[in-house]
């Protein structure tokens, strides 16, 4: 659950920012005026620092709510710049295009990449594919997990597959989130980054219909604080 201990605004005028940050193409200058729109006067600083706060928070809540998904995965990376730097975008989805995990990272390595396939182990049921492009370091991320398994003696191993072709729906879905950063021109810090992207994937999800809500997807982001 969302917790808004010491917030000076209502949760609901909060969680309206949030969302409508995350979910469309809107600047914070935007957003400050369409909230003084609807009666609210909030500064475009304090709806960053909302963002930035609730996002993580709403992303728990929806990797604990959100339905099972099929074993076959994909995972690749796109990039996104932060602090004029540009950075690898982890993500990895699963054979009908819904969301799994993501993880924003400075470097694109074998760490890095161990550390999505835990995240997407540990929030996920364990796949018996997972289809990467020719990245070396991916496919090492897989083979290190795999012999984690074996030395706890959990007798499954991951199959590696590597299709282009098959990776085309992980590179539409990174479509969404590119349209949603491109206004941003940015980030300024990588926290800042981390915390928008966890709301932009939190609303991705949402609108592919991964808590199996029939409610609005507003609806069901508000039900995060519930």
């Amino acid at each position: 659950m969302i917790d808004f201990k010491g917030a000076h605004y209502p949760q609901s005028v909060i969680l309206f920012a949030v969302y409508f940050y995350t979910r469309y193409g809107v600047s914070y200058r935007d957003l400050e005026q369409i909230m003084a729109e609807r009666g609210v006067s909030v500064d475009h600083a304090t709806l960053n620092r909302w963002v930035v706060k609730y996002s993580p928070a709403a992303a728990r809540e929806a990797q604990k709510r959100k339905a099972n998904t099929a074993e076959s995965r994909r995972m690749e990376e796109t990039y996104l710049k932060v602090h004029g730097e540009w950075m690898h975008l982890y993500r990895a989805v699963e054979r009908d295009g819904q969301t799994l995990d993501f993880m924003l990272s400075e470097k694109r390595d074998t760490k890095a990449a161990k550390k999505l396939f835990a995240n997407a182990l540990y929030n996920n049921s364990i796949p018996k594919r997972i289809t990467i492009d020719k990245s070396r370091s991916n496919a090492t991320g897989i083979k290190e997990v795999n012999k984690i398994f074996k030395r706890l003696t959990i007798p499954v191993k991951i199959d590696t597959v590597r299709s282009k072709y098959l990776n085309n729906m992980i590179e539409q879905d990174h479509r969404f989130i590119k349209r949603r950063t491109r206004p941003m021109l940015g980030f300024k810090s990588f926290t800042s980054a981390v915390a928008t992207i966890a709301g932009i994937e939190t609303a991705n999800l949402i609108r592919k219909g991964q808590l199996g809500s029939s409610a609005s997807e507003f609806r069901q982001f508000v039900e995060f604080a519930e």
